[in-house]
């Protein structure tokens, strides 16, 4: 009985896949603003704080690489991602599929379910070390690619079950979750990183600048580490949800907002969750390596559990959950769209799995900040061609949502994007060395420009050959 009533529930989670979502649907600020601190308030706050401090950041790089990097991807989300999609009210993959195809859409959509499977992965694995703790897990260095015991991976598959079980319930319950986490995090993240501010040597505000300057943000990099400097810091707070934001991945979540204002949400997970809680790692993360001279073990449990106590060690597990939830929410939708006809739990729970097999790898935490990286530079084209089909291309007396209005299952001109821009973005990190951090803002604009020619090719030859053919079959 309770095995029927569960797969009732299931069934009857609507999330509007292929359908605008109703007004009777539209959500206010709370919803956003709770799941924005929840998701940006998570797990990898937990790693990107401390390889911050691996990588020798200084300390006023850090303060205002931040500040301004948080306010670029705030007015990406508010002015890019939200217009279109309350706009429009379509799943990004919806969306694509008109513009581009089912045939791209499909190949779109089963990378980008793959990426927020590894994002996900990762979080699932930094709840796990917290979850190991009482167990006396051996927790990975930051050097390290494969799992290290079989209890790694039975602890991490324990996690990802719990995770995937609340992504199954669709995006109401992800919010809700969220939305009870996310006020009691933020206040472990700071009472902790205060907590521990002594051991630094920090004894009143007036001496915690000069501490930052030399024991926590030092500006060296740790042995093994790449230096990095405020233009990094910069970049990657603005860059380090691309995908979301200026690839309109979003889209997906922001279609429920009441008006498309809402899209400043994020700048509660921004500012709430990175940029106090990177602050607050990074610090928790420098006692970590005074006390152990160093180690190169990287465990964001331990080290929360260090300053907190166990209060510290369900914050991680917390974070790492409100991470995954909406991000394997998302992949599920990916997946869900290249078969509209399976049931999105069953997707979800398939998603989940995967996710859960991915975590077992370290080298998702360890290589957290490229993977980030790489992640929206994937998908960031399709975001540049959703931005120009939409407001440039009817200007220019062009069709929008091409694939649907001409009737064809591929869009050369997106593919011929997506793939041109990922090479001249890798010609120009391999002949000028332009690290991976930076290469989204002149790739965005790459993208622009060819997706705009390549369309003005095509649906000239396309409108021709549809009239040639419109004289032959008359004639």
């Amino acid at each position: 009985m309770l095995k029927e009533k569960l797969l009732s529930h299931l069934n009857s989670v609507e999330e509007y896949e292929q359908t605008p979502v109703p007004k009777s649907q539209w959500k206010g600020w709370g919803s956003f603003i709770g799941m924005y601190i929840g998701e940006h308030t998570a797990g990898t706050e937990f790693v990107i704080g401390p390889l911050f401090v691996a990588h020798g950041v200084g300390a006023a790089d850090l303060i205002f690489g931040l500040l301004v990097g948080d306010f670029l991807a705030v007015l990406s989300w508010a002015f890019i991602c939200a217009p279109i999609a309350t706009k429009f009210r379509l799943t990004l993959y919806y969306l694509l599929e008109k513009i581009c195809g089912i045939k791209l859409t499909a190949v779109y959509n089963f990378v980008n379910a793959i990426m927020f499977c590894f994002l996900a992965g990762s979080m699932i694995a930094v709840s796990a070390t917290a979850v190991g703790i009482p167990f006396h897990l051996g927790m990975p260095s930051l050097n390290q690619w494969l799992p290290n015991s079989i209890e790694w991976v039975v602890i991490v598959f324990l996690v990802g079950i719990v995770t995937t079980l609340v992504a199954m319930f669709g995006y109401n319950q992800v919010s809700k979750f969220a939305n009870i986490a996310a006020p009691w995090m933020i206040l472990v993240f700071i009472a902790a990183a205060v907590a521990v501010l002594p051991k630094l040597g920090v004894t009143s505000f007036s001496n915690f600048w000069e501490i930052a300057k030399t024991k926590i943000w030092t500006g060296k990099a740790l042995p093994g580490q790449s230096q990095f400097t405020f233009w990094h810091v910069l970049f990657f707070a603005w860059f380090v949800n691309m995908a979301m934001h200026i690839g309109m991945a979003d889209l997906s979540i922001l279609r429920y907002a009441k008006k498309w204002y809402h899209g400043f949400s994020p700048a509660s997970g921004m500012y709430v969750g990175h940029y106090i809680a990177w602050i607050a790692s990074g610090i928790l993360y420098a006692v970590f390596l005074q006390t152990t001279h160093n180690i190169t073990q990287f465990s964001p449990g331990p080290i929360a559990f260090g300053a907190a106590g166990i209060a510290g060690a369900v914050c991680v597990i917390m974070a790492g959950w409100t991470t995954a939830n909406p991000t394997i929410y998302r992949a599920g939708l990916a997946l869900q769209a290249i078969k509209p006809k399976w049931k999105t739990w069953k997707v979800t729970m398939i998603v989940g799995l995967i996710t859960s097999v991915a975590a077992i790898f370290p080298a998702l935490v360890m290589k957290l900040l490229e993977f980030v990286a790489l992640y929206g530079l994937l998908l960031m084209p399709m975001g540049a061609i959703i931005m120009m089909d939409v407001y440039i291309l009817p200007k220019l007396k062009m069709k929008s949502n091409f694939a649907e209005y001409f009737n064809k299952s591929l869009n050369f001109a997106a593919m011929i994007t997506w793939i041109l821009t990922l090479a001249l973005c890798l010609f120009i990190n391999l002949y000028f060395g332009m690290e991976i951090f930076f290469l989204g803002l002149p790739g965005w604009f790459i993208a622009c420009v060819i997706y705009i020619i390549s369309s003005l090719i095509l649906q000239k030859l396309t409108v021709q050959k549809k009239v040639e053919n419109e004289v032959e079959f008359i004639s």
